[in-house]
């Protein structure tokens, strides 16, 4: 699998809350697929989560809004 298979085709992001989206060729044309995640500081290290507090929830709902509205102005 070459390397351009494994990132997203496109990000959205809104502080510590990323949406990223996936392009999948299928039999029956392209198809897209989102990941969201939170990222936070660990020490000195940065990791993600899918796990979201009850302050997250606002910006997730408009990083999966702006990542549904990037699909349908991208699709072929």
């Amino acid at each position: 699998m070459s390397k351009s298979k494994l990132q997203p085709v496109h990000e959205v992001r809104l502080g510590a809350v990323k949406a990223a989206i996936w392009e999948n060729e299928t039999s029956v044309g392209t198809r897209h697929n989102v990941t969201v995640s939170r990222l936070y500081k660990d020490r000195d290290e940065w990791k993600q989560t899918e796990s979201f507090g009850r302050d997250d929830l606002p910006l997730l709902a408009k990083v999966v809004d702006m990542a549904h509205t990037w699909i349908f102005e991208n699709a072929a």
